[in-house]
């Protein structure tokens, strides 16, 4: 269970950005203030509002110790703050003046990252205030930055989709196209996937953008080997661009926020949507977890931060059930399968799948590739009609790949009905 706990409305316009250290929340907004909360009670600080950026402030973070917040803004500055007493500590000015879109802490607090609409990146020494290396990507403002969880590299998204890798010399050491409408907002996983033989670790990276979907990418680097970025899966919760995700401070939860108003929590082992919250009016810019509590912040331009409180039995209790599905499903005969497909209406899918000797364990290992690959299932999605009046004219090839189709079998997607379906709904109220 999620409940609503307190609600922020201090701000005097959009809410662009959400932070927490071990005792605090920090917000900042397009009314170029910085606020700062206990989390005791949530009241705000004496020393609250922090004033000094002239136009809107993008982006705010705090230091691992959460002794430093540093904020970012239009006025093209990047400044550290004493949260203790509000103190400005340094001012640091991007050295092409250009707007500051996103700043982050590396995990050992030494440097400090800035990204810039410009698309220049700067890695900052936080012990002596001064710009320690500078780069820029070829193209598009910069709008995400994220570390890795041991500081040996970070990754940075651009207005233009792509994920770019700096090691800690600021060294490209990858790019990739990863949305094609561009990266709003990239976060890495504080917890290992697991850990592999020559002190190879694997970090789980998340990413979202214009193009409505959250990516999820299996992250590799050492000095030895050398890096690699695997794309994992894509979860399409989100019927609009989604501007902003983080995960849990154990990993095991993933958060969303969208311009379709909604907030989206997935179970990170499985990709299932535990919450949809749904309290805010108008865009999700921003969201945040807590690193020591079951707290999430989530910001909005409707002017707010709402603060959620988790129950740790609804994720124990989500998982349990999902276990129980798969070792039931695994159990599955080929009879136990064509008896579901016939339940799902997809009872002209039988043939194919019996063909193939596809039983329970079979059936939970199915992806899109094999359905294309093996099961010669065209595996796209088509308006009804179009594809109906497609094969009518006897053109018995897909029309996104132009491979002849084995069989004219029509499966109807529910998953894309019910995200029109919210759309619909959200739009025309």
């Amino acid at each position: 269970m999620v409940k609503l706990i307190h609600t922020l409305a201090d701000h005097g316009d959009d809410v662009n950005c959400c932070a927490f250290s071990f005792s605090l929340l920090a917000t900042c907004s397009l009314d170029k203030t910085i606020r700062l909360y206990s989390l005791h009670d949530f009241t705000e600080l004496p020393h609250s509002p922090l004033k000094f950026h002239t136009y809107a402030v993008h982006c705010c973070c705090f230091s691992p110790s959460g002794h430093i917040l540093a904020s970012c803004s239009t006025d093209g500055t990047t400044v550290l703050w004493n949260t203790e007493n509000g103190q400005m500590l340094a001012v640091m000015e991007q050295p092409s003046g250009s707007p500051v879109r996103v700043c982050q802490f590396s995990p050992d607090s030494r440097c400090l990252t800035s990204g810039a609409a410009d698309g220049t990146v700067v890695l900052w020494n936080v012990q002596s205030y001064k710009l320690y290396r500078c780069g820029n990507v070829k193209d598009g403002s910069l709008v995400a930055c994220a570390f890795s969880p041991n500081g040996s590299f970070f990754v940075t998204g651009s207005s233009c989709g792509d994920l770019t890798v700096w090691d800690d010399k600021m060294r490209c050491l990858h790019s990739e196209k990863a949305h094609d409408l561009g990266i709003t907002c990239c976060n890495f996983s504080s917890q290992p996937v697991s850990d592999g033989e020559q002190g190879l670790q694997f970090f789980r990276l998340a990413s979202c953008g214009q193009d409505c979907q959250v990516k999820i990418w299996i992250v590799s680097f050492t000095h030895i080997l050398g890096f690699e970025l695997k794309y994992k899966s894509t979860l399409s919760g989100h019927c609009a661009p989604v501007l902003a995700c983080a995960f849990s401070h154990d990993g095991q939860m993933l958060v969303s926020g969208s311009v379709d108003k909604s907030i989206i929590v997935y179970d990170t082992s499985t990709e299932n949507i535990l919450h949809t919250l749904t309290q805010h009016t108008r865009y999700v810019t921003t969201c945040a977890f807590a690193p020591n509590t079951l707290l999430l912040a989530t910001g909005s331009m409707d002017k707010t931060v709402n603060i959620w409180q988790f129950d740790l039995e609804t994720l124990c209790q989500a998982r349990s059930t999902e276990d129980q599905l798969k070792q039931f499903t695994e159990d599955w005969s080929e009879e136990d399968v064509s008896t579901w497909l016939c339940a799902q209406d997809l009872k002209d899918l039988v043939g194919i799948f019996k063909m193939n000797n596809i039983d329970g364990k079979e059936l939970l290992n199915l992806t899109k590739e094999s359905l294309a690959d093996d099961l010669k299932i065209d595996g796209y999605s088509y308006e009804k009609e179009a594809i109906e009046n497609w094969i009518s004219k006897k053109k018995r090839t897909s029309p996104m790949t132009n491979l002849v189709l084995p069989s004219a079998v029509l499966t109807p997607n529910r998953t894309l009905k019910m995200a029109i379906n919210r759309w619909l709904e959200t739009h025309q109220k």
